[in-house]
């Protein structure tokens, strides 16, 4: 079961062991993923409509966006920036389960309340995320701008895309679109693990006992999970990423109209002001297909590496 329980029979896992599981999760999981998240992200930066009914800008469809950077550029397009995200998966992973782990802990050992109830969930998963964003918000930054640039190149590699954007902007430029990304990880994060805890109860515990994880009543809780966050949360994703991509415009110049922010509530007035309400929900379609996958997957990663471990453990 994810999150501190006292009625686990056996040693208890340490919060290094969690991180490992986590950041094992995170590494699979986006390796799986990074196709739908290079499209997403190209949908997000759109400024024309993206509809098949009325095309207006480069990209209009999930096919048709995939068909197109495909021939473009190539089948490694689906995988750009995989080596920040990766790194990003991997220190998010890490992070967040860690600290979900001990925060979990702490609420049982010093509170009244039981720490596998999905109030206690929400709270400590979203205080988690918080934790893990901040220390890794360079790292998805970096991300984003190698999803985004397309060809030629402005950024040759990882390393050349640190020295140039630390020498052009200075140290702030990689927690570019934080503001926005802490008001939504709280939330978004909260309600997958709230979700998550309601959904396992729901179906009841697996045939193999309440230790049996990664199995596929993890894949679909966590999926559903996924879908239900992502919804709610959605448009402060779209503005984390128009944040993220300022002072990038060159890269930017010859998939459409490119626009300039000056902050989190100038990004949403002049995203109100020119694109109307469904701006705030441009690639919603891979977004959230993306979230079934991906947070299906990380906690059937999380519970099967946990699991993994506790047997390991269990048999010395």
């Amino acid at each position: 079961m994810v999150g501190y329980d006292p009625g686990v029979q056996g040693a208890a896992l340490s919060p290094e062991e969690a991180a490992l599981a986590g950041s094992c999760a995170g590494m699979v999981t986006r390796a799986l993923i990074s196709p739908l998240d290079v499209i997403k992200i190209r949908f997000q930066l759109q400024i024309e409509r993206v509809s098949s009914q009325r095309p207006e800008g480069k990209y209009w469809g999930l096919f048709q966006a995939s068909r197109c950077i495909l021939t473009e550029e190539g089948l490694s397009a689906f995988w750009k920036g995989h080596t920040p995200a990766q790194l990003l998966s991997v220190c998010f992973g890490a992070v967040q389960f860690a600290s979900f782990e001990c925060l979990t802990e702490v609420v049982h050992k010093t509170s009244q309340y039981d720490s596998q109830t999905a109030g206690v969930h929400f709270v400590c998963g979203g205080l988690a995320a918080c934790s893990a964003t901040v220390a890794c918000q360079p790292l998805d930054t970096l991300r984003t701008r190698f999803a985004a640039q397309g060809e030629p190149k402005v950024y040759r590699n990882l390393r050349h895309a640190v020295s140039t954007m630390y020498r052009t902007d200075g140290v702030l430029t990689f927690y570019r679109g934080l503001a926005p990304t802490l008001v939504a990880v709280f939330p978004y994060a909260g309600l997958q693990f709230f979700f998550y805890n309601v959904f396992k109860k729901l179906l009841g515990p697996s045939p193999k006992g309440s230790n049996s994880g990664g199995n596929l009543r993890s894949l679909v809780c966590g999926s559903g999970a996924g879908v239900i966050s992502k919804t709610i949360t959605y448009p402060f994703d779209l503005f984390k990423k128009r944040l993220q991509v300022g002072g990038f415009e060159e890269a930017r110049a010859h998939f459409g109209q490119v626009r300039s922010y000056r902050g989190l509530v100038d990004c949403v007035v002049q995203i109100a002001k020119e694109e109307g309400v469904q701006g705030f929900f441009k690639g919603l379609s891979p977004s959230l297909l993306k979230a079934a996958l991906s947070t299906g997957f990380t906690f059937f990663w999380y519970e099967l590496f946990l699991n993994a471990m506790h047997n390991l453990k269990e048999s010395q």
